[in-house]
């Protein structure tokens, strides 16, 4: 189920950007793969990359032979048909070697990279980022049909039942005159999912997901179980309060298990403003790299050491860098 969610966030991606296709992501899925060195002919290592739309008219060359076949559709099934290739006898050494387990750091790492080109409004790496991401989703769904554990039927059926099975609004009897009333729909579904397995509301948020990101995921899910503040002043004031505690703990244990507390509160009033508390610190991140190698960059055209400048020199050379960013 996990690998049908993550393709129906590829698929809804798809559908709510604007210049992007379906198919002009499956054709860098293909081109993706040309830069894994030790599988491919050395005349695929060109440093010339063709435009997505004529990847399906490019006749390549492999071991001195013109193959028609060797030529890939910019579909999903042109790239299972690679991947096919690569998993095969004569394919990569490197991927024939990886495991569900082996692969799951770089897949976190692509789909980081995917965040980041979104937020950044780049669609030119967007589409390649959804490329990688949607490669790794049918590497798991090829490495779990060859061990035999289940086959893409059963990832699309599960999706599919589940997403007509949740939107009750849409196609059952269930009615939601805006965005709230679907995701109360939802849950009331889930929630009633989990008591009939006896598991908790929580128990479908990842525990692997960052820190920031799991706390408000699960704040969520207990608000809209009716376990949650009456007011933003209380969440404030939790916030005051846990800031205290810090003040007044005793010993580095104590200060570590407070500031996990603070934090946790900062991010629920991040959640009753309506703020992504990940997607924020991203920001605030972003911006201190910008100022800061901007300070180092009219240090060194100013011919001094950054590192040898007094605090107020390097605080006036802050505020212009912010003026500036």
């Amino acid at each position: 189920y996990s690998a049908g969610r993550l393709m129906t966030n590829l698929t809804l991606l798809v559908i709510s950007s604007r210049g992007i296709s379906a198919t002009n992501i499956t054709a860098a899925t293909i081109l993706a793969m040309r830069f894994i060195p030790q599988c491919y002919h050395p005349s695929l290592q060109s440093d010339s990359v063709s435009p997505a739309s004529e990847i399906t008219d490019k006749q390549a060359k492999w071991d001195g032979h013109d193959m028609a076949d060797a030529t890939y559709s910019d579909t999903y099934e042109g790239v299972h048909q690679v991947l096919e290739r690569l998993l095969g006898p004569d394919g990569c050494p490197w991927d024939k070697k990886q495991t569900r387990e082996t692969l799951t750091d770089m897949f976190l790492e692509e789909c980081y990279e995917l965040v980041e080109a979104i937020e950044e409004g780049d669609t030119g790496k967007i589409v390649e980022e959804l490329g990688d991401v949607l490669f790794h989703v049918m590497f798991q769904l090829k490495l779990g049909e060859d061990s035999s554990e289940f086959t893409r039927d059963d990832v699309l059926g599960g999706l599919v039942d589940k997403l007509v099975r949740r939107h009750t609004h849409v196609f059952g009897d269930e009615s939601a005159s805006g965005p709230d009333d679907a995701i109360a729909n939802w849950d009331a579904v889930k929630r009633q999912e989990k008591a009939e397995s006896g598991g908790s509301i929580l128990d479908g948020v990842p525990k692997n997901m960052p820190a920031l990101a799991y706390a408000q995921a699960v704040q969520g899910r207990a608000e809209r179980a009716g376990f949650d503040w009456d007011s933003f002043q209380g969440v404030l004031d939790k916030v005051t309060e846990e800031l205290a505690e810090i003040e007044a703990a005793g010993s580095d244990e104590e200060r570590e298990k407070e500031l996990g507390d603070l934090l946790f509160s900062v991010v629920n009033a991040a959640r009753w403003m309506g703020i992504d508390s990940e997607a924020s610190l991203r920001g605030t991140n972003r911006r201190f790299y910008r100022r800061y190698t901007i300070m180092e960059r009219l240090s060194r055209e100013r011919g001094v050491a950054f590192d040898a400048l007094t605090m107020d020199a390097k605080e006036s050379l802050w505020q212009e860098a912010k003026a500036n960013s």
